[in-house]
């Protein structure tokens, strides 16, 4: 009865080892696309949109399956990036980019005309150039933050 009682125990022991091994197996396949998908996928430094363009471009080298990164401006490499994460980008492009465009065309004139008043030596005039171009900044910034 004894012999008979070790013998049970033991082949019970043995097909539970058995087991394990499959249920090991089983289960570590389903584990592994999980970590390799999670190696593949470099984690960024920071959030996408406070990245400066050049971030971005490396942070695209990194992931791999952009083309083209170092032609790319940040609005570009922006939405391609979330579009290689998967990333659904509700906002879309901005609603005042448009706007925000046409300032910063204004600022650039304002720039070189400030830039000709200094050559000619008239200060007052760089000073109303000067005094334009921080009120044109403020303005593409507060279109920026509501768009």
């Amino acid at each position: 009865m004894a012999d008979e009682e070790t013998l049970q125990a033991a082949e019970g022991q043995e097909t539970a080892a058995e087991e394990k091994p499959e249920q090991e197996a089983a289960e570590a396949p389903a584990e592994a696309p999980k970590a390799e998908a999670a190696k593949k996928i470099p984690e960024p430094k920071k959030p996408l949109e406070k990245m400066t363009a050049k971030e971005l471009r490396e942070y695209g080298l990194e992931l791999g399956n952009i083309v083209g990164v170092h032609s790319m401006n940040k609005e570009e490499l922006l939405t391609a990036i979330k579009e290689a994460l998967g990333i659904d980008d509700e906002s879309g492009s901005k609603l005042f980019a448009k706007e925000i465009a046409k300032v910063k065309a204004q600022i650039k004139l304002l720039k070189g005309e400030r830039d000709k008043a200094r050559e000619a030596g008239d200060k007052k005039q760089v000073e109303i150039y000067r005094r334009r171009i921080g009120r044109l900044k403020k303005q593409t910034r507060k279109l920026a933050a509501a768009g």
